[in-house]
């Protein structure tokens, strides 16, 4: 029995019993839904009019994004899933993967001023919104009644690890990309939001 099982008095004891870093951290399904909330609002602040500078901050900011979600999926919650289930339902996820890799590429090797780079841009996006329809509606609702609370906690644990280790060394590259395609505003709040996840990932070790 895990927490989702007992009485909401017994579930907000048994929540309350954990470590504060525990508690913060979200579950390994609903880090992958705010992942695909990040790109998709990002994406959302594009507009074929933006100046050169801040039309490649923020498809920076996707790209690298897009890498790193792409890498956690496939070294620490695709194989988790598949070890539970004989079900085909990554079939189409690591596929996705490599054709949005294939886009990034494509995107990173141009400038705003390439001719083709909305057009990149959108195909790229068209695929992610593909994607995420796909996880959305069948891979996640598949993982949370394959696992456990505890399971999925501890899933979202180790993706938050690994999504700091991946993400020190293009820490320059995310602050400038930041910089550039953000408001200051949500500059700041993503500044602070990467501190609580450092002062976090320290309790974790």
């Amino acid at each position: 029995m895990n927490a989702t099982d007992l009485p909401y008095d017994a579930a907000h004891s048994a929540e309350q019993g954990q470590p504060l870093y525990r508690r913060l951290i979200p579950r390994a399904t609903n880090m992958i839904r705010l992942d695909h909330t990040h790109v998709l609002t990002t994406f959302h602040r594009y507009h074929e009019d933006l100046p050169a500078s801040r039309k490649a901050g923020l498809v920076g900011v996707i790209c690298t994004a897009l890498e790193i979600h792409a890498t956690l999926e496939e070294e620490i919650f695709y194989p988790a899933v598949q070890a539970v289930t004989s079900n085909d339902v990554l079939s189409k996820s690591v596929p996705e993967h490599m054709e949005m890799r294939r886009l990034i590429a494509d995107l990173r090797a141009m400038t705003p001023s390439d001719p083709r780079y909305d057009d990149t841009l959108m195909a790229l996006m068209r695929d992610v919104i593909h994607h995420v329809a796909d996880e959305e509606t069948v891979v996640l609702p598949e993982a949370e009644r394959l696992f456990s609370e505890t399971r999925l906690q501890e899933l979202g644990a180790r993706m938050t690890k690994r999504r700091l280790q991946l993400a020190a060394p293009r820490t320059p590259q995310i602050a400038r990309d930041m910089a550039r395609g953000m408001p200051m505003t949500t500059f700041t709040v993503g500044a602070l939001a990467m501190l609580a996840v450092g002062c976090i990932m320290r309790a974790v070790r």
